[in-house]
């Protein structure tokens, strides 16, 4: 009843897409959150096929109702598992650096609960208290339970979550960004659920504004905090600005388009940080 008040019920009341297809969406987006976290074309590659056979068992134990916590640890362990073999193979047959490893964090980012961060956040802010912390609660157990959980996956492979860097002009920075966000936002609508013509309308706007995001922290000097304020608005007025032509509510559109913006990075980094007790590093990411 308040999603249906909120004009989500009619959007996701049933499952649109098989668990081959959700797969396929979260390794288009985890991809494609690679690059937009400084990746290159391997950790890309790595990255999608992680997070598409991690998210495909996840949607697999989840029909067969297994437990959040086993379908969260299995998932993001076998995310893991994944690409650091695929590395370990590429290494083998290419003589590829292991370097490389460390984008992957990128395969498991399919786990971070964007939607249930961002509507808890809508509810709070509406003083439906209730469901805010419902929804909160859910978010932060989850990522909890998928941080820990990579975090001994990278004790066990030795993999260490380091910087990604990637070297590009400003004008070839800005045209990946804007396809990768396309992608990303696409991605993550789908493995929520959002119809394909909602998940392009949401993919539109989040393309411009977790663009926009990023280049006013590195073109302006933005605080990331910030930058993330004024993307996010821009992308709930083009929201508003669309919604009628879209043919769905605007909070349809507004949430999945910003929900790449929800810093899982550095979530994870604070909890592997928290594991290894290096403290300062741990809560610099938390804060």
């Amino acid at each position: 009843d308040r999603l249906r008040s909120r004009g989500l019920g009619d959007v996701y009341k049933r499952q649109l897409y098989s668990p081959a297809a959700l797969g396929l969406a979260s390794a288009l987006a985890c991809g494609a959150f690679t690059f937009l976290l400084g990746g290159g074309p391997l950790e890309m590659i790595l990255a999608f096929a992680g997070a598409g056979i991690g998210n495909a068992i996840r949607c697999k134990l989840g029909k067969h109702h297994f437990t959040l916590f086993m379908c969260i640890a299995v998932s993001v362990s076998s995310a893991c598992l994944v690409y650091a073999g695929f590395l370990k193979l590429a290494e083998l047959l290419f003589h590829i650096s292991v370097q490389h490893e460390a984008g992957y964090i990128c395969s498991m980012l399919f786990i971070i609960p964007g939607f249930p961060f961002i509507t808890s956040g809508i509810d709070l802010a509406k003083l439906d208290m209730r469901s805010g912390l419902e929804r909160l609660a859910y978010a932060i157990i989850v990522v909890m339970v998928a941080a820990v959980s990579a975090w001994l996956m990278a004790l066990l492979l030795h993999l260490k979550p380091v910087d990604l860097p990637l070297e590009l002009s400003a004008a070839q920075r800005i045209l990946f960004r804007l396809l990768a966000s396309f992608c990303g936002v696409f991605g993550f609508s789908a493995m929520f659920n959002s119809p394909v013509r909602l998940a392009a309308a949401a993919a539109f706007i989040g393309a411009l504004s977790n663009t926009l995001r990023l280049e006013l922290v590195d073109l302006a000097g933005f605080p990331p905090a910030a930058a993330a304020f004024f993307g996010a608005l821009t992308a709930g007025l083009l929201a508003s600005l669309i919604k009628t032509k879209v043919g769905y509510p605007r909070i349809s559109i507004t949430v999945p388009s910003i929900v790449i913006m929800v810093p899982g990075l550095y979530l994870y980094r604070a909890i592997y940080n928290l594991g290894i007790m290096s403290l300062n590093v741990s809560a610099s990411w938390f804060a």
